[in-house]
């Protein structure tokens, strides 16, 4: 009889359709496919229960949470070996039920059947989300979800940002070894700051400000007032403390609070980076509405977002199902296009956008680095189970913004006045 390795080799050519690119390397020893390729360790019967159980991404997700399924080899070469064949094909792709039409496909995930052992389904992996019923981004869900994705432990994320404790995309002149990941997010906190036009004895709006180093730059550089908002409360206190410590507690003031219940304006600048992704689109024209009432004619807003690749069909557009269930519960990504128009449509003008998306890549791969090269206490941290969701996350999406399947942008739009007077240089990228 075959060994495990090339009846599933098999099973996964078939459902595909093409060559699998990758090795398969099943508990019982058995190896298949190419021997120079990256292998995809099937560690355990389990492995194939949740893939049999829930076949494509969140299967396969499932079992590397789970540690069910491994990857020897490099990491970013057997992912995008991976991606070319389930993420990237588009309407090449066949579901399951189009491939158990044919017959020796049907025959091959009976085989697979018996392979797996006793037909049970598997536990979802603890780290997966628990969906509660009722409406999305309302104030409770939204502070659900930013719990589950933010505390994780401080100590967690000082391990993967490094000591600028920035979760955002860094702004390089220079990818490494040239440069470092803390003068990277330096660069891009004052790029945000220049883009302000932030003067001493303004009032800034931080939405969204995580540990506070947005707000800490911005009052220790720029002399600005800062109020920095986060729905974490492990946040809040992380960057509270940091703030203590850098003495400017007489500039800036961290609060849990949703961005909807801010009712202290007008500020002269508003800040959200690498936040509106959290928003949903059904409510992203009150966002913007919502942050131009918190401006004074002729303040300014840097929204810095991610942005995915526009549908032709808009409506056939749904979440990673990963990223939904271990990364960003409910989490929705906009075509940049439709941000600005939104933007427009809640009264904003917007005067310049800024791609930075080679950026990202590069600091997603620095984060990679940080969390491997302290991987054993990572894992003391958050777990095993949470560590594997973090490094597949972020090599995954460190290679989806290398092949601009994704993309961030910082859009500088301004609550102009009637006079028209927008208050930038005629010379806009000449920052001040």
């Amino acid at each position: 009889m075959a060994g495990a390795a090339l009846r599933l080799r098999a099973l996964f050519e078939q459902l595909l359709g093409v060559p699998l690119p990758v090795r398969i390397r099943a508990w019982d020893g058995s190896e298949a496919g190419p021997p120079d390729a990256p292998a995809l360790v099937v560690r355990n019967r389990r492995a194939v229960r949740r893939l049999l159980f829930k076949p494509g991404e969140l299967g396969l997700a499932r079992a590397w949470v789970a540690g069910d399924v491994e990857v020897d080899g490099d990491l970013y070469t057997a992912l995008g070996l991976i991606s070319g064949l389930v993420w990237e094909r588009g309407e090449d792709t066949r579901t399951l039920w189009q491939a158990l039409r044919e017959p020796e496909v049907r025959s091959a995930v009976r085989g697979l059947v018996a392979l797996a052992g006793p037909p049970l389904p598997p536990a979802p992996p603890p780290e997966e989300v628990r969906r509660v019923r009722g409406h999305l981004h309302t104030r409770r869900s939204d502070k659900r979800a930013i719990s589950h994705h933010y505390d994780v432990g401080n100590a967690f994320y000082e391990i993967v940002l490094g000591p600028s404790m920035v979760y955002s995309c860094a702004y390089w002149a220079a990818p490494e070894p040239e440069g470092t990941l803390e003068q990277a997010q330096r660069d891009k906190l004052d790029l945000v700051c220049r883009k302000l036009g932030l003067t001493s004895g303004q009032r800034l709006l931080d939405v969204g400000c995580g540990w506070g180093s947005m707000a800490i730059h911005a009052a220790r550089e720029y002399g600005v007032s800062v109020v920095g908002i986060t729905l974490s409360q492990e946040q809040a206190a992380y960057a509270r403390k940091r703030v203590a410590d850098e003495g400017l507690t007489d500039r800036v003031e961290i609060r849990v609070q949703d961005y909807r219940d801010v009712t202290d304006g007008p500020y002269d600048a508003v800040s959200s980076i690498g936040m509106a992704e959290h928003v949903g689109a059904e409510r992203y024209l009150e966002y913007a509405e919502d942050l131009l009432k918190l401006l004074k004619p002729g303040g300014r807003l840097l929204n810095h977002q991610i942005a995915r690749r526009p549908h032709t069909d808009e409506s056939a557009y749904h979440v990673d199902e990963f990223i939904d269930s271990y990364v960003f519960p409910d989490g929705e990504l906009a075509p940049l296009g439709t941000t600005v128009t939104m933007l427009e449509r809640a009264g904003f003008e917007v005067r310049d956008v800024e791609s930075i998306r080679e950026h990202y890549a590069h600091t997603l791969r620095r984060w990679v680095t940080n969390l491997e090269a302290q991987w054993q206490r990572a894992v003391r941290i958050a777990g095993p189970g949470r560590a594997r969701v973090w490094l597949l996350y972020m090599a995954a999406s460190a290679l989806a913004f290398e092949r601009n399947r994704i993309g961030v942008n910082q859009v500088l739009a301004i609550r102009t006045p009637e006079s028209g007077t927008s208050g930038l240089p005629l010379r806009s990228r000449t920052w001040n």
